[in-house]
């Protein structure tokens, strides 16, 4: 059953491809369709796709994918309106009914040192955003077991399945009764469209999407009274100063990282400074294995 839906899930996914790139990405096998993480389509270049192991190319021998192709790509994500899709579009994505997201690369329109569009779109990937429902419910548990959850990084090298685990750990919490505050900078976790969520982030979650993690989490803080912040990826010093202003207001914040593990974590500048603020108790380290992706729970010095 769960291999069904993981297929119907990428050909979902494929659904929103030129009708051509459509019937390619149709003929992958079943057992790689359920796999499959992305469609990566380059002008000039034939259509790949990235499964668990890396990119790879079963459609060499087709003709590659035409500037034309990524256009239609782009207006099928739209729904042909392109204008009521600007804010994010201008960024590099698409956020695209059913859960799945769109991203583009071209030329940048700049104005006062802002991209305000992307023209001759040259690259697209389209990202198959899977629910794993479950994956954190024994890591919810432990989280909860004192009352509350504590402050918690989750970490791995990119690919490694933190935003999913993060999306399911926030799904668990919220189903717990406790209220989320969301910053879905990028439209990963919750993936709305047209404000509604199309991943299952809980019943007590709200979505701030499309805004800089660094404003989003202050106005979170601010408006909708939450217990957690939750949010993808701390990449800046805005970031942190963010996450430590809604320490200071009681937040606990559940929040992702590139690292293998707390020891890498220590080698980077950036997050020897996240450390120091002592904002976040634990960190979860993701190891893929021989029966798939372990979670090992560990407290911060």
């Amino acid at each position: 059953m769960e291999q069904r839906e993981e297929i119907a899930r990428y050909r979902q996914a494929a659904a929103f491809l030129p009708v051509r790139l459509r019937r390619l990405a149709e003929t992958l096998p079943p057992e790689e369709q359920a796999e499959a993480e992305e469609l990566r389509l380059r002008a000039g270049r034939p259509m790949t796709v990235l499964l668990p192991d890396g990119e790879v190319c079963p459609w060499r021998a087709e003709p590659p994918v035409e500037p034309e192709e990524l256009e239609t790509l782009c207006d099928l994500g739209t729904e042909f309106s392109r204008y009521a899709a600007a804010e994010t579009l201008r960024a590099g994505f698409l956020p695209v009914r059913g859960g799945f997201r769109i991203g583009f690369c071209g030329t940048a329109v700049m104005k006062d040192g802002i991209c305000t569009n992307l023209t001759d779109l040259s690259s697209a990937n389209v990202r198959i955003g899977r629910e794993k429902r479950g994956v954190a419910a024994e890591l919810a548990r432990r989280l909860l077991a004192d009352g509350g959850p504590e402050s918690t990084l989750l970490l791995s090298p990119p690919g490694g399945g933190k935003t999913t685990l993060l999306r399911d750990l926030i799904r668990c919490i919220s189903e717990a009764g406790f209220r989320v505050g969301l910053a879905d900078e990028r439209g990963e976790l919750a993936v709305c469209y047209r404000g509604r969520p199309q991943m299952d982030v809980g019943p007590c979650t709200d979505v701030l999407d499309a805004c800089p993690k660094a404003a989003a989490i202050p106005m979170l803080v601010r408006t909708m009274n939450p217990q957690i912040v939750a949010t993808d990826e701390i990449t800046a010093e805005e970031d942190i100063r963010a996450a430590v202003m809604a320490a200071g207001c009681g937040v606990r914040l559940l929040a992702t990282v590139h690292a293998a593990d707390v020891q890498e974590l220590r080698q980077k500048p950036l997050y020897v400074r996240l450390l120091e603020t002592r904002v976040f108790r634990y960190a979860v380290c993701i190891r893929r294995t021989a029966e798939g992706r372990a979670y090992g729970l560990e407290e911060l010095p």
